[in-house]
């Protein structure tokens, strides 16, 4: 199953830790909303297709595309857009991807104990987007 996200992907943070009213640890807001958000527009695709949450064993091939920061020269640009130049910058690509798979978890598969294989790509382009491919391993 192919699924894309026009969404700016958005990197998993230190958890936040409050004691009032008690001791809890929680997601700041902004990771927060970009998972519910993203829960939400893969929960439409799920329904449109009528496709249950996968359970078994999965593999997953994830694009995260990031949009070209507006600071940059207009040829430099142009050599981002087309692939040229890397965004080698931060966020990581592992931190983007735990906030993918955990606001996926029940949507798209049951649980992410579940993706055997994973692959990871960080590009540019002009709209920050996610693209994710899914396939059950036999």
């Amino acid at each position: 199953m192919k699924f894309e996200f026009n969404i700016e992907p958005v990197s998993q943070t230190r958890p936040r830790v409050s004691t009032k009213p008690y001791l809890h640890v929680y997601d700041p807001a902004n990771v927060k909303r970009y998972k519910s958000t993203l829960a939400r527009l893969a929960r439409l695709e799920m329904s449109a297709r009528g496709v249950k949450p996968l359970t078994g064993a999965l593999e997953v091939e994830v694009i995260f595309y990031r949009q070209v920061q507006k600071s940059v020269s207009k040829s430099e640009r142009c050599r981002r857009l087309s692939g040229a130049v890397r965004p080698i910058v931060k966020p990581d690509v592992d931190n983007y991807t735990k906030a993918l798979l955990d606001g996926l978890n029940g949507v798209i598969w049951a649980d992410d104990n579940s993706i055997t294989d994973l692959t990871v790509r960080k590009r540019y382009a002009e709209k920050g987007r996610i693209e994710l491919e899914v396939r059950e391993v036999n």
